[in-house]
């Protein structure tokens, strides 16, 4: 193998004598997120909350993907979630075009094809937030068993308005 991950294995060293030991794995605030994967984004801190209280999930433009679907209804069923949070925010790439333009810029960038992908880019970012909510809020293994409400978060203000 080559040295590659040196530098990360390295600071995860250093990490583990100090890292935080004997979480249940339980949302202890009882709160799920689905957001973006945008490195902008610290999902825990815009809410206040800490390590062991939420359950986060991240996705190209914080959809509400197959994945995501399925750890909401765990966390809501097994892991004591209780209300749902689904965030989008500003200036983000997935909200910039359609999947066709950005596996266009794909291959522009890297000169491979990426027709086989599918991104859910979607320019209408408040149409797309209020429909993920409404995914997860009707949802058969959700509705009744949790609150779900659609989030912006603005990367330039750190401030987050609640949309539905």
């Amino acid at each position: 193998m080559d040295d590659t991950f040196d530098d990360l294995l390295a600071a995860n060293r250093r990490y583990a004598t100090s890292a935080p030991r004997n979480f249940d794995g339980y949302a202890h605030a009882g709160i799920a997120v689905v957001t973006c994967m945008d490195s902008r984004l610290q999902p825990l801190e815009m809410i206040g909350l800490f390590l062991g209280e939420a359950k986060i999930l991240r996705t190209p433009g914080g959809h509400v993907t197959e994945d995501a679907l399925n750890g909401c209804v765990l966390g809501v069923n097994l892991l004591r979630v209780q209300r749902i949070l689904v965030i989008s925010h500003s200036k983000c790439a997935m909200a910039s075009g359609n999947d066709q333009e950005l596996r266009g810029r794909i291959a522009d960038a890297s000169g491979l094809d990426a027709s086989g992908c599918a991104f859910g880019a979607d320019p209408d970012q408040e149409g797309r937030l209020r429909a993920d909510v409404d995914l997860l809020a009707t949802h058969p293994l959700i509705a009744g068993r949790a609150t779900v409400g659609g989030f912006h978060y603005d990367v330039d203000t750190g401030l987050l308005s609640r949309v539905c």
